[in-house]
């Protein structure tokens, strides 16, 4: 069963991007996925997105720069974070800013299911999911 949800993946790894958008339709999701946060916030898809997966380190607008961007500009898409490079500090200042989950690379498919789960329940405040 499809879920009409759409999740955008926004991230500068082509193959990364790739695997991460076959992961996320793999768990029956409609996914548009974008080399950078540009790309994302000049697509129609923006108004459309019930959950954004933004990688933290980009080159441009880094994945905490666009869910800052996002939420001063109005929109509460849930936002989950993903690096290869954890860092508590950025991570922290993420969920406090409101970041539904921070995942390091590789991504446990079964904790990012959650996270989408999670993410995508009406009226979800976020905590510490890492």
């Amino acid at each position: 069963m499809l879920n009409e949800t759409l999740i955008a993946v926004v991230d500068d790894d082509q193959l990364y991007r790739e695997s991460m958008q076959k992961l996320v339709t793999s768990m029956g999701y409609t996914v548009e996925s974008f080399p950078s946060a540009a790309d994302f916030l000049a697509s129609g898809a923006l108004p459309l997105t019930g959950c954004l997966i933004a990688d933290v380190h980009m080159p441009g607008m880094s994945g905490v720069q666009l869910h800052k961007h996002l939420v001063d500009s109005g929109y509460a898409i849930p936002t989950i974070l993903v690096t290869a490079y954890p860092d508590e500090v950025i991570r922290d200042r993420a969920l406090k800013d409101g970041v539904a989950c921070y995942l390091a690379k590789p991504v446990d498919d079964h904790h990012l299911e959650q996270c989408l789960h999670w993410a995508l329940q009406p009226g979800t405040s976020t905590g510490d999911n890492s």
